[in-house]
């Protein structure tokens, strides 16, 4: 599947947040809280944004939180503004079902990127299932299980002991012995730990 390959840091430094979750980000911004570029710590480029470049940045903000291209990312607003509800909240509810983002809350790996790697390696299951696919939509009731090959792995047993709560997000049950992971229902808007205003999104297809 594509994915954003670029450098990671210089988009952590444009939003001016540790989007990706990883630790050395944290470091960077301590470093260089001001935007990439040769301007990007000048007084002229942090005037205020026209309305348009703050709904721009605000979607691209949550595009790259999910690691998606821009293509991937329009089709699931399309997919939103098509359901019932509203459709800021139905599109991160869509997000939050993606396997590789359900992995990554289940806290089998570390960063998105990292979790991606491990569901296209085929490390787990879903209902007792092989699924490879990290865009694959998890429902309500469904077991996601790192596969019985894959429980030695070190990077996922890292990801693991590293997850500081395992009761951290409610929608979920985890179970660490067994490596498994129940995805009980769809979390609300308040639930989804995303620092975004999705209204400025719906409004920047809107126009």
């Amino acid at each position: 599947m594509a994915k954003f390959t670029g450098p990671k840091g210089k988009i952590v430094r444009r939003f001016g947040q540790n989007i990706y979750g990883n630790p050395k980000f944290d470091k960077l911004l301590e470093k260089r809280n001001y935007p990439p570029g040769q301007h990007g710590n000048s007084r002229s480029f942090r005037k205020r944004k026209s309305d348009y470049g703050l709904h721009l940045l605000e979607k691209q903000k949550l595009r790259y939180t999910y690691n998606l291209l821009e293509r991937q990312f329009s089709n699931y607003f399309k997919k939103a503004d098509a359901m019932k509800g509203v459709t800021g909240t139905n599109l991160l509810q869509l997000l939050e079902r993606r396997l590789d983002v359900v992995v990554l809350r289940m806290g089998f790996a570390r960063t998105i990127m990292q979790s991606r790697q491990f569901v296209n390696h085929g490390h787990f299951m879903v209902n007792d299932r092989k699924v490879n696919i990290p865009s694959y939509l998890v429902r309500p009731g469904d077991v996601v299980t790192v596969r019985e090959r894959s429980h030695s792995m070190t990077a996922i047993q890292e990801a693991m002991e590293a997850r500081q709560d395992a009761s951290q997000y409610s929608w979920l049950e985890i179970d660490t012995k067994a490596m498994r992971g129940t995805y009980v229902e769809v979390p609300t808007r308040e639930q989804i730990p995303v620092d975004i205003d999705e209204r400025l999104i719906v409004e920047f297809y809107s126009k």
